[in-house]
C-alpha cells in the first residue's frame, strides 16, 4: 500500500467518515468546496469535491439531524474531455466541464479554486491515467482555431459568452422570486381576506416557478 502524505492526511481528517469509502490504496490529493452537478437528473450539491489518486468525486457526511451521505465519483480512467469554463455572465465563478463516457458533470466554484482543481486534475491524469482518452483542446475567446494532440491527456479552456437571460443566476433569481411571489401572495391573502389582493401574486409566482424549472430542464438536455 503507498504511503500515506501529509495532505492525504489531512484531507482524510478534515472530512468526516472518508476514509470508510476510499477504495484499496486510493489517496485523496486536493479537497475543495464547490457545487457539484452530476447530470443524470440529479440536483447540483454543494459538497466537497475531492480528486484523488483514483477519482474524482463529490462528497458529504452529515450525522445531524440524521445521518446522509452524499458520494458521486468517476474514474479518471474513464475521463474521456475537461473543459474550464469561464462564463461572461458569472465573473467570480469558474466551471469545470467533465466528460465521463456518456456522463457529464459540472463542477462550479469560485475562479482560485476551480484554478487549483484544474491544475491539479491535470497533474493527476499525466500522473495516474496517462492512457486514459481524454482530448485537448486550446480554443481562444475570440474562437480562434485550436489545436489538438493526443500525446498525453489534457485540457480544454473556453470563454463563454451567452446571454443573462438563460444562465443558472437569472433562473435561480426568476425560481427563487416566484416562491417570495406565492408566499407573500398567500400571507396577503389571510390578513386581508381577499382572494382579488392575493391571488394575482399567488399566480404571478407560480407561473415564475414553471418558467424557471422548464429553462432549468432545457438548458440540461
Amino acid at each position: 500500500m503507498p504511503k500515506q502524505t501529509n495532505t492525504s492526511t489531512k484531507i482524510i481528517t478534515s472530512l468526516k467518515g472518508l476514509s470508510k469509502h476510499l477504495q484499496s490504496d486510493e489517496q485523496p490529493l486536493i479537497a475543495q468546496p464547490a457545487i457539484w452537478d452530476g447530470g443524470q437528473g440529479q440536483q447540483s450539491t454543494a459538497c466537497d469535491v475531492v480528486l484523488s489518486n483514483q477519482r474524482l468525486f463529490g462528497y458529504y457526511f452529515t450525522t445531524f439531524p440524521r445521518k446522509h451521505l452524499f458520494l458521486d465519483a468517476i474514474n479518471l480512467l474513464n475521463i474521456t474531455s475537461i473543459s474550464l469554463r469561464k462564463k461572461s455572465y458569472e465573473p467570480l465563478f469558474r466551471e469545470l466541464l467533465i466528460h465521463a463516457g456518456e456522463r457529464k458533470i459540472y463542477i462550479r466554484a469560485s475562479r482560485q479554486k476551480i484554478e487549483a482543481l484544474y491544475a491539479a486534475l491535470r497533474s493527476a491524469m499525466a500522473q495516474y491515467a496517462p492512457t486514459s482518452g481524454a482530448t485537448f483542446q486550446e480554443t481562444a475567446p475570440d474562437g480562434g482555431a485550436s489545436t489538438s494532440t493526443d500525446a498525453t491527456p489534457v485540457y480544454k479552456r473556453e470563454d463563454i459568452r451567452k446571454s443573462f437571460d438563460n444562465s443558472p443566476l437569472a433562473i435561480t433569481l426568476l425560481f427563487v422570486g416566484g416562491l417570495v411571489l406565492e408566499i407573500g401572495g398567500v400571507i396577503l391573502w389571510g390578513q386581508t381576506h381577499s382572494a382579488s389582493t392575493g391571488l394575482p401574486l399567488c399566480a404571478a409566482g407560480f407561473v415564475a416557478v414553471i418558467v424557471a424549472t422548464l429553462i432549468r430542464r432545457q438548458n440540461r438536455k
